[in-house]
């Protein structure tokens, strides 16, 4: 069992919805980025989502493109990337750290060298957006191999003749994107989002976690009742752009992640 299994399987015999967060690495600078990092399972939080900064990221919205050029323009890599996990499983070796991008930065480092060093950094899973099941042989199936869970989103178009393959080869959790578009775009609604993910838990024993338009505590709450958790990016990237004490940005998370375990 990875770090994620094992997290999942303690917050369902606790009767607890997950909180899933996400941060840029390397946003707005690698201390600073790290400083956020060290502070969230304090905060709350279950899982942690660390985006590797890519000059073309297709999926995400301005706030997160945004996060992404800062970092890219502090210098932060995937090997810095990679350093910063390294760094914090010194004092954490339970929570769960999910590197979250694209394959370009994968593919030009090397598959089989970026398993083994992600392995060794302390990676947990892996998201990458632009990777679809029918490419599994190019990095899913050796990350599975390696021992890291290969994480699937699924959307609101995807339908049940397309859900089988996307569940395929998928472990750790599904991430249902709860909006069609990028990140950051609209209003994660728990009407809308609640009968997708009866639909697909019905088809996998797998964690549902939905991410994509969730801001405040309140919808936290709301759409973590009706999943396994939720997943919160750009509204704490947004939090972070600010400018404000780390300090803040983890009274921001802490409040999210309250949100998400009332539920």
């Amino acid at each position: 069992m990875t770090r994620i299994d094992t997290r999942f399987a303690e917050l369902k015999a606790a009767g607890k919805k997950a909180f899933v967060s996400y941060i840029m690495a390397g946003d707005p600078d690698f201390e600073r980025s790290f400083e956020v990092m060290q502070g969230l399972p304090a905060a709350g939080v279950d899982v942690i989502e660390l985006g590797v900064p890519f000059t073309d990221p297709m999926a995400d919205g301005p706030t997160i493109q945004q996060a992404g050029q800062r970092a890219l323009a502090g210098g932060m890599t995937l090997d810095k990337t990679l350093q910063m996990a390294r760094r914090f499983r010194e004092a954490d070796d339970v929570t769960p750290i999910v590197l979250m991008g694209y394959y370009n930065p994968i593919y030009s480092r090397g598959v089989a060298r970026f398993l083994d060093e992600a392995k060794a950094a302390g990676i947990d899973g892996l998201i990458v957006v632009d990777l679809p099941p029918e490419e599994d042989d190019e990095l899913c199936l050796p990350a599975s191999r390696a021992g890291l869970n290969f994480i699937r989103l699924a959307t609101p178009t995807t339908d049940d003749k397309r859900l089988p393959k996307v569940l395929e080869n998928t472990s750790g959790f599904v991430y249902y994107v709860s909006i069609t578009g990028i990140t950051g775009a609209a209003s994660a609604e728990a009407g809308d989002v609640g009968p997708e993910v009866a639909r697909i838990k019905a088809k996998t024993d797998l964690p549902v976690v939905v991410g994509f338009g969730i801001r405040d505590p309140e919808t936290a709450q709301v759409i973590a009742g009706v999943a396994d958790g939720c997943v919160v990016g750009s509204a704490i990237v947004a939090e972070i752009a600010r400018g404000g004490p780390v300090s803040e940005v983890i009274d921001f998370v802490s409040g999210l992640a309250a949100g998400a375990h009332r539920a």
